[in-house]
């Protein structure tokens, strides 16, 4: 069989490694056409690239990869592909052009000074015009999402003082609900960037054709030397859409199940395909359905079933991470401002379920957690919050949990590598079964299903040290160590790593500001204190027994609080005559064991906070 695969992004590769791996007879002659001039690389850590980091995806054996040739022209009656150089017939073929960026028809956009941030070529572009200016220069990203955020990263480390502007009243309005939002602000703005919520651009202005300002629809006016475009993407579908094919109304070329288009023998695949009435715009989707299509073009019957769409990204450093729903009937969330911390989990009507949920500032618990979506809780979702209730959970899991939503790999099919495959630590678990090889995000559950299985683990923090946790934190306090720049220089090797940056500020210096627990039914009010509908009384804050009494603002510091009418040792709350509320609640400090019971009866506005022992 002849194939032609339109599109060398991470999806296309995907598509001929899984067909080269499947196809043992090597019936598939494989033609890639890419209209980059650069081999496949990992478009999800694109900003690694100001690292220096290598991007390229392993080169697949037997296939012919045509770099800096793009399809042009599609005949689907004759059925060839048509590019600068030649024309290529084909009998199956797969479009998989991925996505384009988005830029608002605004006057001025074309402007010098003017980018988007896709490719690597577009970064090599911005660093260049950056490097370029003769004094301190400022950049406005429009586009305050995944995208905008990394472009904004990118400016501030070319030294550009940095601006984000985001139409929506909170960054990243896709993933992270108003007060996960309102946490991701005060981390970004400490990192010296400033966000403009809530303004549209009207457009770029310029002088002697090179930007100069931006002006907003309110009427301010922001002087500027780089404007960044990162304010989404668009299927690129053109290439089907003037060869006759089906495409959406907003965009993206018409798939069935099983990936087929409206002609015979074209598939499409990944962000430039409508499947179900929607176009998936991150990679485990296409991953699903490229290997989808490989199956079916060696004669097997796979079909979509849908895709994990969660996200777990670090943007300018912070941990942010969404599973599941975001949204529900019952919400459980944590909140920290001495660390800026911020989780939520949203549960079932009988909060048995979880559904899903959001984590800002600390993401470690994000990999056990979205494997539980759907499943009854293993804990009660305080304790599965808590930072020292995050572990401990692999075993517990269903054979059926999916570990690595990237590549879609089941809890029993990793447990099969370690215990029946030999493989002996993370490494060999990843080349094995391919989990933990995209954005890494489920290694930390890897370690934890290797240590369960018996495999003896390095106490070692991570590659880059050769101490534990315990003995670095040690380390730092004795020697007076306040920067990870300086842990690592003295003690590491290499610029460290996920493991190790997400470990630092949850270690050093310790939080001195009491943690902020909230159990609330919809609707919220505050991030901070909630209130269900038929409730009107309010049940005050107290500390548990045997700790330290909870700082609060209206409250000295050195008096519990209690129960109105009881003593110190009082564990049940007074129900209140007449309080219609039903809802169920954990009051029990996860580090503690200490606690109150709260029955069913009591009253409305439920607001605990941590013992702090």
């Amino acid at each position: 069989m002849k194939l032609v695969v339109v599109g060398n992004g991470m999806v296309g590769h995907r598509l001929v490694e899984t067909l080269r791996a499947r196809d043992a007879r090597g019936g598939c002659d494989i033609t890639v056409l890419a209209e980059e001039s650069r081999p496949a690389y990992d478009r999800v850590r694109l900003s690694a690239w100001f690292d220096g980091e290598a991007l390229e995806l392993s080169c697949v054996d037997g296939v012919t990869v045509r770099l800096g040739e793009a399809a042009t022209a599609l005949d689907p009656a004759a059925r060839t592909v048509t590019t600068a150089v030649a024309s290529y017939s084909y009998d199956a073929l797969v479009l998989a052009t991925g996505s384009s960026p988005f830029v608002p028809p605004v006057p001025g956009c074309d402007l010098t000074g003017c980018f988007v941030y896709r490719t690597v070529d577009d970064l090599h572009a911005l660093s260049a015009y950056a490097q370029a200016g003769s004094g301190p220069m400022t950049g406005v990203v429009v586009g305050g999402g995944l995208l905008g955020l990394e472009a904004a990263n990118a400016l501030r480390r070319l030294g550009v003082n940095a601006h984000v502007v985001e139409l929506a009243p909170r960054l990243m309005p896709l993933q992270v609900d108003e007060a996960g939002g309102a946490m991701l602000r005060r981390h970004i703005e400490e990192l010296g960037l400033t966000i403009h919520t809530g303004r549209m651009l009207q457009r770029v202005d310029g002088r002697s054709g090179r930007v100069s300002r931006v002006v907003f629809a309110d009427g301010g006016v922001l002087s500027t030397d780089v404007v960044v475009f990162a304010a989404g993407v668009r299927p690129r579908d053109d290439l089907a859409r003037a060869a006759g094919l089906t495409v959406g109304a907003r965009g993206g070329v018409v798939v069935d199940h099983a990936g087929r288009t409206s002609a015979p023998d074209i598939y499409a695949v990944g962000e430039c395909a409508e499947i179900g009435g929607r176009v998936y715009g991150l990679v485990a989707p296409g991953y699903a359905m490229a290997e989808m299509v490989a199956d079916r073009l060696l004669g097997g019957d796979a079909t979509f079933e849908g895709a994990d769409t969660s996200t777990k990204l670090k943007l300018l450093g912070v941990d942010v991470a969404s599973f599941g729903s975001t949204a529900g009937p019952l919400d459980v969330t944590f909140t920290d401002p001495a660390t800026r911390v911020y989780a939520k989990l949203v549960l079932s009507d009988d909060a048995k379920t979880l559904l899903g949920g959001i984590l800002v500032g600390d993401a470690s618990a994000y990999a056990t957690l979205r494997a539980q979506v759907g499943l009854p809780l293993l804990s009660t979702p305080l304790a599965l919050l808590a930072p020292a209730g995050d572990g401990g959970v692999g075993a517990n899991l269903p054979d059926t949990a999916q570990v690595c939503s990237c590549n879609a790999v089941t809890k029993a099919t990793i447990v099969s590598a370690i215990t029946g495959q030999g493989c002996a630590d993370v490494a060999a678990v990843k080349e094995c079964t391919r989990a933990g090889t995209t954005c890494g995000s489920c290694v930390p559950l890897l370690k934890q299903l290797l240590t369960e299985s018996g495999v003896a683990m390095p106490t070692a923090l991570c590659e880059h040290f050769d101490l534990s946790r315990q003995e670095l934190f040690d380390l730092m306090r004795v020697r007076g160590i306040t920067t990870f720049s300086q842990l690592i220089g003295e003690h590491g090797r290499g610029r460290g790593c996920e493991s190790a940056s997400r470990w630092w500020p949850r270690s050093w210096p310790a939080s001195p500001v009491g943690t902020f627990w909230t159990v609330s039914r919809r609707p919220c009010r505050t991030p901070m204190t909630t209130s269900w509908p038929t409730c009107s009384a309010t049940v005050p804050t107290r500390s548990c027994r045997g700790s330290p009494a909870v700082r609060s603002p209206r409250r000295s510091s050195s008096s519990s609080a209690r129960w109105p009418g009881t003593s110190s040792s009082t564990r049940r709350s007074p129900a209140a005559s007449g309080s219609t509320c039903s809802a169920r609640g954990w009051n029990t400090c996860p580090r503690s064991g200490a606690g109150w019971s709260m029955p069913a009866s009591s009253p409305g506005t439920r607001t605990a906070r941590r013992c702090g022992r």
